[in-house]
C-alpha cells in the first residue's frame, strides 16, 4: 500500500514537561505515520522475536518478522547465536517458517541453500551466470542477542548495544529475586486491540489512571509512592505494594517495606512486570495504524509455576485496559481533539515516550 510521506510539521516536541503538550491526534491515526515509524523506529531499536530456549543447540534455526522484514536466527555449529534476512538472495522467497533443526537451509522456491552462518552453499543449474561470484552471495546480517528469556535482534549497526539500552534493569530485576536466566514459561495470551500501538504504550507508562480504570490493582498499590523515573532508553515505575489496611481480598501481602512491583518500558514496544512471585512480559506489534497485537507471557520462577489467580489477575487488568485504550482512540477520531497537557505529577513516562519518537522519527 502506498502511503503519502509523514508530515512532521504539526509537532516539536517540548523538552520541558511543564509546557508540553501531547501527540497530534493524527500521529495515532495516520498509515503514514505507521510506516515511518516502522523503518525508523522499529526497524532502529531491539526487539524481541523469539524465546531463546528454541535455538538454545547448535544446529538450530528461528523464523519471525518483524517491522515487515523477514528474519531468520540461527545458532550454526559454532554456538554463535546470529540474525539474517530470510529471504533467498535468487527470487526473493522465505527460506524457513516456524523453528526447527537443520544444517543447511533450503529455500522451497528453487533449492538454493545457505549455511547457518549465513553464506551461500549451493545454486543448482547457475553455471554460465557472467559476473556472479557465489562466494561472495551471503545472507543480510542483523545483529542479534539474547537476555532472559528472549532473542532480540537490531536491524541497524549503529544502535547502542542491548545491554546498554537495558542500562540497570538487570541487576534491579536480580535485587528484586527474579532469577532472569531461569524462567520458565507458564502462559501465553494474545489480545488485538482497536487502537494504535501508542494508545496502548501512552497508557502503561502512567499509573495516573490507577484510581479511576483499575480499582483491584489500586488495592495492590501503594498509589501515594508510585512513581516513574525515565532513562536513556526505557522507563521504570516503582509501585510498593500496599500494606493491608481492609478486610477487602489482596492479590498479595505486605511482607516488608522492601515488597514492591517494578514495572519495565524498554523503547519502543516491550515491557516487563515483575512481581514478587511472576514475571511477565508484553510485546506490543502494531497490525495497523489501529490496530494492534499485544502478546503476555507470564513466566515462573524455577519449579514454582504460576498460579491460574495470577493470570486472571493479569487478565482483569488487562481487559480494563483494552477497553480504555479502544476509548481513546474512538476519542482521537473526534473533529473536537487534537492535543492535551501533561500532569506533571504523573505523565512524566509518557513524555519521555514521545521525546524518543520525535527523537527516532527526526
Amino acid at each position: 500500500m502506498l502511503t503519502q510521506p509523514m508530515d512532521r510539521s504539526d509537532f516539536r516536541f517540548e523538552p520541558d514537561l511543564t509546557r508540553a503538550a501531547t501527540l497530534p491526534s493524527r500521529w495515532y491515526v495516520d498509515p503514514a505515520v505507521l510506516e515511518a515509524e516502522r523503518t525508523a523506529v522499529f526497524g532502529r531499536t531491539w526487539q524481541a522475536v523469539g524465546h531463546a530456549g528454541r535455538i538454545s543447540e547448535p544446529g538450530t534455526y528461528l523464523a519471525c518478522e518483524f517491522s515487515g522484514e523477514p528474519v531468520l536466527v540461527t545458532r550454526a555449529a559454532d554456538g554463535v547465536l546470529r540474525a539474517f534476512s530470510n529471504v533467498c538472495r535468487h527470487r526473493g522467497a522465505e527460506l524457513c517458517t516456524g523453528c526447527g533443526h537443520a544444517s543447511i537451509l533450503r529455500c522451497p522456491y528453487h533449492a538454493w541453500t545457505y549455511t547457518l552462518d549465513g553464506g551461500l552453499h549451493g545454486a543448482p543449474e547457475f553455471e554460465g551466470v557472467a559476473d556472479w561470484d557465489r562466494t561472495q552471495v551471503r545472507l543480510p546480517e542483523f545483529r542479534a542477542e539474547a537476555w532472559g528469556p528472549y532473542i532480540f535482534v537490531c536491524m541497524d549497526p549503529d544502535a547502542p548495544p542491548l545491554a546498554e539500552v537495558l542500562g540497570a534493569i538487570p541487576s534491579e530485576i536480580a535485587e528484586l529475586g527474579c532469577p532472569i536466566g531461569r524462567l520458565s514459561l507458564a502462559h501465553r495470551r494474545e489480545y488485538t486491540i482497536e487502537c494504535n500501538w501508542k494508545v496502548y504504550i501512552d497508557n502503561y507508562l502512567e499509573g495516573y489512571h490507577l484510581p479511576a480504570a483499575h480499582p483491584s490493582l489500586y488495592r495492590e498499590l501503594d498509589y501515594a509512592q508510585y512513581r516513574v523515573e525515565t532513562c536513556r532508553y526505557y522507563s521504570s515505575q516503582i509501585a510498593p505494594i500496599r500494606a493491608r489496611d481492609t478486610a477487602a481480598p489482596r492479590r498479595y501481602e505486605f511482607g516488608s517495606a522492601d515488597n514492591r512491583a517494578l514495572y519495565y518500558w524498554v523503547f519502543p514496544n516491550f515491557m516487563l512486570n515483575v512481581y514478587p512471585d511472576n514475571l511477565s512480559a508484553n510485546i506490543i506489534l502494531p497490525l495497523g495504524p489501529e490496530k494492534t497485537l499485544t502478546i503476555f507471557e507470564w513466566f515462573a520462577y524455577g519449579d514454582a509455576g504460576v498460579h491460574q489467580a495470577t493470570i486472571d489477575f493479569s487478565d482483569e487488568i488487562q481487559q480494563e485496559d483494552i477497553r480504555i485504550c479502544e476509548s481513546v482512540q474512538r476519542g482521537l477520531g473526534s473533529r473536537y481533539y487534537d492535543r492535551g497537557r501533561f500532569s506533571v505529577k504523573r505523565e512524566n513516562g509518557v513524555h519521555h515516550f514521545h521525546g524518543l519518537l520525535s527523537e527516532f522519527l527526526r
